[in-house]
């Protein structure tokens, strides 16, 4: 049987060497959820917020196979969690991630000055009440708040920045998810409105904002061009590691 763990204190050493920001999130009971099969002696567990779930300990079976519902991202922590994934999710499409360097120190004059270069006609603002449902009503702008279980959970501890234009987002940098030293950031920009540099605007001015909050802005790159808009805002690639997209 599964369970949902009020201490999560007690499966700490479990994901120990592993920094994944969701992980902190699961384990700083910030938002996620962290599911075992065992409340008093877990040896396996797996951390779940957003549509992302690890898993670390040791590979069990029914933890893979009791997934949360919809789409899911799994991340095992070793080949044997792995290999448990792709027998129980056949259809699984295994893919490679790229992790960025978790100590970054930022050229706050470099970003301000990437911040300077909104062109004319483009404005951007903060994730406000009002901008938060706006996210919701565009599949490429939902992500930006959607991870978060409610609209005022967000507003408190959520950050965003988005780039409107005549109205309409076209751009934004957001919080995918939060933990108490810092946040995930998510960034997308509409298909008309790229290569115009707003995703890196959006970025700068998002992590601007957490430095000035004392908020680390951690970055985790689905793709090789994440990872070179991560390299342009200061960040440093670290490894690439596997994952499972599972519908």
């Amino acid at each position: 049987m599964i369970y949902e763990l009020e201490d999560t204190s007690i499966v700490t050493k479990l994901f120990e060497g592993w920094q994944e920001t969701i992980v902190y999130s699961c384990l700083q009971k910030v938002m996620g959820k962290v599911f075992v099969t065992n409340t008093d002696h877990p040896k396996s567990v797996c951390a779940y917020a957003g549509c992302f779930a690890f898993y670390a300990g040791e590979p069990d079976k029914e933890i893979v196979k009791n997934k949360p519902e919809g789409f899911v991202i799994m991340v095992p922590k070793n080949e044997e969690w792995a290999e448990l994934i792709e027998e129980c999710y056949p259809g699984a499409k295994k893919v490679i991630r790229y992790a960025i360097k978790k100590d970054t120190v930022f050229d706050r004059e470099k970003l301000q000055g990437f911040v300077n270069e909104l062109p004319a006609g483009y404005e951007i603002h903060g994730i406000d009440a009002d901008i938060y449902d706006k996210c919701l009503g565009n599949p490429v702008t939902e992500d930006f708040v959607s991870s978060f279980e409610s609209k005022e959970l967000f507003l408190k501890i959520g950050r965003g920045m988005v780039i409107i234009k005549d109205g309409r987002i076209v751009s934004g940098a957001s919080s995918y998810s939060r933990y108490n030293e810092g946040i995930e950031i998510e960034v997308d920009t509409v298909s008309d409105e790229r290569r115009k540099n707003l995703a890196t605007i959006a970025c700068s001015a998002l992590i601007l904002r957490c430095l000035d909050e004392n908020l680390y802005p951690s970055w985790d790159a689905q793709n090789i061009n994440s990872v070179h808009l991560a390299e342009k805002l200061g960040y440093e690639f670290d490894h690439e590691y596997v994952a499972y997209e599972v519908n």
